[in-house]
């Protein structure tokens, strides 16, 4: 590669066009009866601890802060895992959105609103008990954690994550 290739290779890595894509974590957080956390927004509609993975952060780490930010529950990074990506369409702002399924077991702590501008309450949920208005990216992503759940499908693309064999 020449000088000049090495430059505008550089100057492409560093100023890539204009981001047209939204990347978020969505935490299914699984008690010790097996239900899962919701929150109630200020919308009325019921949606799983999440948010945007900041630059630079792991959906690991996304996901463990948000959940601290939001609910004030503490888990590791080690404790999240990653079940796959969801990708829908947010046409309004001409936006793809990606959401990276994530379930997490390990964690400490009782539930409490953090933001109470954002969310009214958090309740535990069976999985069999799941109310009607939930967030669309929300209910995708506990449609990848179990796929049986009655949740109706939508304008979604959804990747489960898959290990190579040995």
């Amino acid at each position: 590669m020449t000088t000049a290739e090495h430059a505008a290779t550089a100057a492409r890595n560093v100023q890539p066009p204009p981001a047209r894509a939204s990347l978020g974590a969505g935490v299914v957080v699984i008690d010790d009866a097996g239900r899962v956390l919701l929150g109630l927004h200020r919308s009325r509609v019921w949606e799983l601890p999440g948010g945007m993975v900041e630059p630079g952060e792991s959906i690991e780490a996304a996901a463990v802060r948000e959940l601290a930010e939001e609910t004030t529950l503490v888990a590791d990074a080690a404790d999240v895992e990653v079940l796959g990506l969801i990708l829908d369409s947010v046409t309004s702002a001409r936006l793809t959105r990606m959401t990276a399924a994530t379930a997490v077991r390990g964690f400490r702590g009782v539930p409490a609103v953090a933001e109470p501008d954002k969310i009214e309450r958090w309740e535990w949920t069976a999985p069999d008990d799941l109310p009607e208005a939930l967030f669309l990216p929300s209910a995708q992503v506990l449609r990848m954690w179990r796929p049986g759940l009655p949740i109706p499908d939508g304008p979604f693309h959804r990747y489960a994550l898959g290990r190579l064999p040995d």
